[in-house]
């Protein structure tokens, strides 16, 4: 019995060795990452679009959540949206951590933006920065509205980070005026070399590479934690590319106008469904669009197929309206909205007509509604018995004609018409015309008999 006890004894030793064992290896990494330091690297590459906002806010999140000392952002960029990189500029004056742009090639126009809204800068030789001037999406210089709230958005930046705000004006507009050792700028949007930026103070310093910025930062023991974007990232970025969406919407109106012109279901419909769902699988990645937009467009579809079966035109209209509200809802900038919507209808009106006249289509989706079928004599159907076999016969009328009556053709009665004047009872006439049941007959004592 006591060795039974002994037994069970060793047995409960062991256990409970096993489980400090396994114990150990899930709390002891909590231990270690919560004293190592964390430097998180996030990347801003390619253009910035509305897409990528919502990729650096997740990034400065998660870098938040894993008690991270800095984030530094590697950054080349041409450019972008203002609007998106006014959204970027806030997320990064919201967060608690040290911010770093580290500019390894260019960060120009809305790259620039970003970069001043940065803790620190850091460039690495021959990088550049600036050329920050508002384009509109058909290349020509913002109006005077939007190039005065761009220009308070720069000095803003500048000034937030404790710099002069006088070169960031300079990077937006040509005439600002700049101390006199930099005259050769005016005249000209101001993009700053590495050791130029360094010298007005838009640097912190230049560096060969992301282990000596690093080092620079005192940072060069820290966990180095990448933070790539995803695949799906990648896409949603390119789908919410203010060039892209025109045409993810043209595809997708001319698609479904195709579609209505072909019999069953084919590839023009799947093209545009598919078009119009990456539209919205875009803005919805990219944190830009919620569910409900999705939702909204499926009804707007839905209560145009219902305006097939229920005539009235109140419920195409509602659902017209839905599916626009649902694109602009979706996209949130109206103005390239109202662009993008104007093209795709143009080009579908355009492909409606060309289907219409060159080629003789009709809209195929109306046939179950709309009986397009026609009994024509042409096709062999006629509506009474055609007498053309009396054409040329000779006739008594048996009453008068004015212009009908009736006439003895052949020992048959035949109901006749004269070809317009009056004749008496009991004359010779003779038929010389058969439309289906319509006879005409011509008086034989006339001249032109």
């Amino acid at each position: 019995m006591e060795g039974g006890r002994d037994i069970l004894r060793k047995r409960w030793w062991s256990l409970f060795f096993i489980a400090a064992f396994c114990l150990s290896f899930i709390s002891g990494p909590d231990v270690s990452s919560g004293n190592a330091e964390k430097v998180y690297i996030v990347p801003i590459h390619n253009e910035v679009e509305k897409g990528l906002a919502n990729f650096l806010s997740r990034a400065i999140e998660t870098a938040e959540e894993g008690g991270a000392e800095a984030i530094i952002f590697d950054i080349n960029t041409p450019g972008g949206a203002v609007d998106a990189a006014d959204r970027i500029g806030q997320i990064f004056t919201e967060t608690d951590i040290k911010t770093v742009a580290f500019v390894d090639n260019r960060a120009l126009s809305a790259g620039a933006f970003i970069s001043l809204n940065a803790d620190e800068i850091y460039m690495v030789p021959g990088a550049t920065m600036g050329a920050a001037a508002v384009i509109t999406s058909d290349g020509n210089a913002a109006n005077e509205k939007a190039q005065s709230y761009w220009l308070a958005n720069m000095e803003k930046a500048a000034e937030s980070s404790g710099r002069d705000p006088s070169f960031a004006k300079a990077m937006a507009e040509t005439d600002i005026d700049l101390p006199s050792e930099y005259d050769s700028w005016e005249g000209k949007l101001l993009t700053l070399t590495a050791s130029q930026a360094g010298k007005v103070g838009y640097s912190e310093g230049t560096v060969e590479n992301e282990d000596a910025l690093l080092a620079e930062l005192g940072l060069q023991d820290a966990e180095k934690v990448m933070f790539e974007e995803t695949f799906a990232d990648k896409i949603a970025r390119f789908l919410t590319n203010p060039y892209i969406i025109p045409i993810l919407l043209t595809i997708g109106t001319i698609g479904l106008i195709v579609e209505l012109f072909s019999p069953g279901f084919g590839l023009p419909g799947v093209a545009g469904i598919s078009a119009l769902l990456l539209f919205f699988f875009g803005h919805l990645v990219s944190g830009l669009a919620g569910y409900e937009t999705l939702i909204l467009f499926i009804v707007g579809i839905g209560l145009i197929l219902l305006e097939f079966f229920i005539p009235g035109g109140i419920i195409g209209i509602v659902g017209f309206i839905a599916i626009i509200a649902s694109l602009f809802l979706a996209s949130g900038d109206v103005e390239l909205m109202a662009k993008s919507i104007f093209i795709a209808l143009l080009a579908a009106f355009l492909v409606a007509v060309i289907l219409i006249k060159f080629f003789g289509k009709r809209f195929t989706a109306f046939d179950r509604l709309v009986l397009f079928d026609s009994t024509s004599t042409e096709k062999g159907y006629i509506s009474n018995v055609n007498r053309v076999e009396l054409i040329g016969k000779e006739g008594v009328l048996l009453t008068a004609l004015r212009p009908a009556g009736t006439a003895l053709v052949d020992g048959e009665r035949v109901d006749v018409v004269s070809e317009g004047s009056f004749i008496n009872k009991g004359t010779a006439v003779k038929i010389v015309k058969v439309e289906g049941s319509r006879v005409v007959v011509r008086q034989l004592d006339e001249k032109n008999e």
